[in-house]
């Protein structure tokens, strides 16, 4: 999976794919590679530029033959993102997910949430969608700065 690690996420270029967790295995059948990943959620527009990027990374790589499996179940989670792409998320500016899906089921997302930039917790919700569909947009209320949190799922 070395060479996947090199594909960032369209939306979020500082971390790959495989640090999102989209990427949940590889098989080798006969002369197939085939890829198996979950998206983020159904209706995610980069889940398509990921396949592609996919192919080619692994057609570069000497693989003519990749095949990409879908599968929904297990659903992804935000769980699913490694900690060391959570750091990046947060220097990049982005406020990675607290907390763990179980615990957003029960209480929602959260009223405030630790700024990337000045690691305040006073901040409040803007918006419950920021620059794309899994993220909050938030603004501190110490260095008045707006930022996205990626929001628990």
């Amino acid at each position: 999976m070395g060479w996947l690690h090199e594909i960032p996420d369209p939306e979020i270029p500082v971390i790959s794919i495989v640090e999102l967790g989209v990427i949940r295995g590889l098989t080798l059948n006969n002369d197939t590679l085939e890829v198996t990943i979950t998206p983020t959620y159904s209706g995610c527009p980069a889940m398509k530029q990921m396949e592609e990027d996919v192919i080619k990374k692994l057609n570069e790589k000497g693989f003519s033959k990749v095949n990409i499996l879908t599968v929904y179940d297990p659903a992804w989670t935000t769980d699913w993102i490694n900690a060391e792409a959570r750091l990046k998320l947060q220097n990049y500016g982005i406020a990675p997910p607290e907390g763990s899906k179980d615990k957003t089921a029960l209480m929602g997302e959260p009223k405030s949430v630790t700024c990337p930039r000045c690691k305040s917790k006073n901040s409040e919700m803007v918006s419950q969608f920021g620059s794309t569909a899994c993220k909050a947009l938030y603004k501190c209320k110490d260095c008045l700065e707006v930022f996205d949190y990626f929001k628990c799922i």
